[in-house]
């Protein structure tokens, strides 16, 4: 286990009348003061030091969440996501692991996990993303960038810019110290 990490079994912090409305699995890397709220999921993740994440929020076995991020609710980080330290996630961000999704297989057996691949998304630190924005499979978002609200990332997003829309198309470069993180 990384230093600095603890099971979930070992942390005394968390109030027990939480953990009636938590269900976080007890492979759960947890850094110190992470602040969980009620109605949340995590199986087979890591939630670096000082993270806040919200209610109603899922994150996914093999997914990374920095050190000082605030993950807002009803957000789902699947599966193949490292957030790195820094990063604001607004409220009812979705993020996609699959380039070519589908339920069944060729010969129509459900899907199982051998049948397709994780593809990793990587969000850089001190990014911010806008409520409701969709990040599809594969991308990165750059250092600092900030994705507006609503937006559907298609593509990867450069550092220290702004992007925004259906497809997020790039606005404009950061230009001062009050936009960008510290």
């Amino acid at each position: 286990m990384p230093r600095g990490f603890r099971q979930l079994t070992e942390m005394a912090t968390i109030p027990a009348v939480m953990n009636s409305y938590q269900c976080v699995a007890p492979d759960v890397r947890l850094g110190r003061d992470v602040k969980l709220s009620k109605f949340i999921n995590l199986y087979g993740c890591e939630i670096g030091d000082e993270t806040k994440i919200g209610a109603f929020v899922e994150i996914q076995k093999n997914a990374t969440i920095g050190k000082r991020c605030k993950v807002s609710s009803h957000t789902f980080v699947c599966e193949g996501v490292v957030v790195e330290d820094n990063v604001f996630i607004g409220h009812g961000v979705t993020f996609i692991n699959d380039i070519y999704p589908r339920a069944t297989t060729a010969e129509g057996n459900l899907q199982t996990e051998a049948d397709w691949r994780v593809e990793r998304t990587l969000v850089r630190k001190g990014a911010s993303i806008g409520s409701g924005t969709t990040v599809l499979a594969g991308i990165t978002i750059g250092e600092n960038a900030i994705v507006g609200a609503g937006s559907v990332v298609t593509k990867d997003v450069p550092p220290n810019s702004i992007v925004a829309g259906n497809p997020a198309k790039f606005l404009r470069l950061i230009d001062s110290t009050m936009e960008a993180a510290k």
